[in-house]
């Protein structure tokens, strides 16, 4: 979906499923209302007069800051298990560290399950389960 309206001015629902359609996607209008609110898509006007759906970024190291504090107030210990890494953290903060790992997009993460103490991080192989352990720790202090 970011790739097609940054491909294209896309303006309406409708058209940002007909391009994905045609990309080979199935998707419906309910799908696609819910994954623009999801990406929190926003429309701006274009040079024609029209709209446009676009992505808001965020100035990254304002956020990266907010996220990397949580971690740190929310880390207790990590261990590797093979290509998992599991990360112990205050009661009731795993879903917050979770989430902020999630948004700090490091490359290693496939992905996060979060209980009440413990995080679970999948990575691709051992060796991005090591590198991840190291940028983890160095953030750490």
């Amino acid at each position: 979906m970011v790739e097609i309206i940054r491909k294209y001015d896309v303006g309406t629902q409708e058209e940002l499923a007909e391009r994905l359609r045609e990309a080979g996607f199935p998707v419906t209008q309910a799908t696609v209302s819910r994954d623009i609110r999801e990406l929190k898509l926003s429309k701006v006007p274009t040079a024609e007069g029209g709209q446009k759906y676009v992505l808001l970024e965020q100035e990254e190291g304002e956020r990266g800051d907010r996220y990397v504090r949580v971690l740190q107030d929310a880390y207790s210990s990590m261990a590797a298990a093979q290509n998992l890494l599991v990360i112990k953290t205050v009661s009731g903060m795993a879903m917050a560290a979770a989430t902020a790992l999630d948004a700090l997009k490091f490359p290693e993460v496939v992905g996060c399950i979060a209980g009440d103490d413990t995080i679970f991080v999948a990575t691709h192989t051992l060796e991005e389960a090591g590198a991840l352990m190291e940028r983890i720790s160095s953030v750490m202090t």
